[in-house]
């Protein structure tokens, strides 16, 4: 049976925090160490951990640290994306302030207030006049063929809205929201 995973393209201390949190939010379980500001991980070795985990979904961090080319963040989610034993439920693509970078487009959001927008948001979780988010490990994506991609700010921040403390709920909302669009695919085949 394969694997159903949701990639988040952050994994610094802060936002490895609150996709922990999210992670126990939803009842599935996060790959710790997938976690790093580059991506410390192979791909090939974030697999592995998925294969062995207790739950689904299965939730890993890749993160390019800045880097807008091929950065270690985007290597490791290419090689996630590309193992047949993973069923990639979707991408929760964090916005960062990489003006540089070409971005990717959205398909729906989740702003600093929790709501479900149908555009882009900023770092802080401010909604952009567009669908292009912006970010440092998300320029793959878009020659990707991705089921559902998720915009969301910097997680465990968005000026304290995402805060552990109050259980990181922005996060915790673009992974419900990933189940949501999975479950709703599900039932349209039935």
């Amino acid at each position: 049976m394969r694997r159903r995973v949701i990639i988040v393209t952050d994994g610094d201390d802060i936002a490895k925090e609150a996709v922990e949190e999210a992670a126990k939010n939803i009842g599935g379980r996060c790959i710790s160490l997938s976690a790093g500001n580059p991506t410390v991980l192979s791909g090939e070795r974030i697999a592995e951990l998925i294969k062995i985990a207790e739950y689904d979904p299965v939730i890993v961090m890749v993160d390019d640290r800045g880097d807008i080319g091929m950065g270690d963040g985007e290597k490791a989610m290419y090689k996630i994306m590309q193992d047949k034993d993973i069923e990639l439920l979707g991408i929760i693509a964090v916005a960062s302030n990489t003006a540089r970078a070409n971005g990717v487009i959205v398909d729906c959001s989740i702003d600093k207030f929790g709501n479900v927008i149908s555009k882009a948001v900023d770092k802080y979780g401010n909604k952009k006049n567009n669908r292009l988010l912006k970010g440092d490990t998300v320029n793959i994506l878009s020659n990707a063929d991705i089921k559902y991609i998720v915009g969301i700010g910097d997680p465990g921040k968005m000026d304290g809205r995402d805060n552990i403390t109050i259980g990181a709920p922005i996060i915790t909302k673009a992974m419900e929201e990933i189940l949501k669009n999975y479950n709703k695919e599900l039932t349209s085949f039935v």
